[in-house]
């Protein structure tokens, strides 16, 4: 399956899931866009797979919905593989921070993130009550949480309320590779 199929497919498969759950919730669009903070026009293009809605739309739509940012992408598979730098990948609108779908449960999801060099990622703060852990899996970062900077290395990990203001840095000349696990507390 060629880029453009993918990522067709994965905008229907998002617009899929919100109606499915907008309807389960016996909500309107209005309903769901004072929910989210998202327009109704947004909503309705994202339910019928007509746009393809940024990291940070799709944020704000988990967040409102208290459900994990990856139970948006609903599989019947019991088995899924996500090979690295295939599938299904998300970035920021500075196209510095790309994320990749791992593995999603109820109440855990995990991605593999890249972190371009000299750059910094800001995320919104996360459901309350979320657990962030973070491991280094190639390169180095600088994670601030609240106002402490930690300096993370290859294979050092971190874990902290992603609720709380928190941004990761790359100083160096080459692309950053995390494992991110978010453990919802909902």
């Amino acid at each position: 399956m060629d880029e453009v199929d993918e990522s067709k497919q994965m905008v229907l498969q998002i617009g899929s899931a919100l109606k499915k759950y907008r309807k389960e919730k016996n909500m309107t669009l209005d309903d769901l866009a004072e929910l989210t903070g998202v327009s109704k026009l947004t909503l309705g293009n994202i339910e019928r797979g007509e746009t393809n809605p940024t990291l940070a739309i799709i944020w704000k739509i988990s967040k409102g919905i208290s459900l994990p940012l990856l139970a948006l992408f609903r599989s019947d598979n019991p088995v899924s593989l996500y090979r690295a730098s295939e599938g299904l990948r998300f970035s920021n609108d500075e196209k510095n921070w790309i994320i990749e779908p791992v593995f999603k449960s109820n109440d855990i999801e995990m991605c593999r993130a890249y972190l371009q060099p000299n750059s910094s990622y800001h995320p919104e703060g996360h459901h309350v009550n979320t657990t962030e852990i973070a491991t280094v899996m190639t390169g180095s970062i600088e994670i601030q949480v609240n106002e402490e900077i930690y300096t993370l290395n290859q294979y050092d990990t971190i874990s902290f309320r992603a609720d709380c203001p928190h941004s990761y840095t790359n100083r160096t000349n080459s692309e950053t590779v995390l494992h991110i696990s978010l453990k919802y507390g909902f």
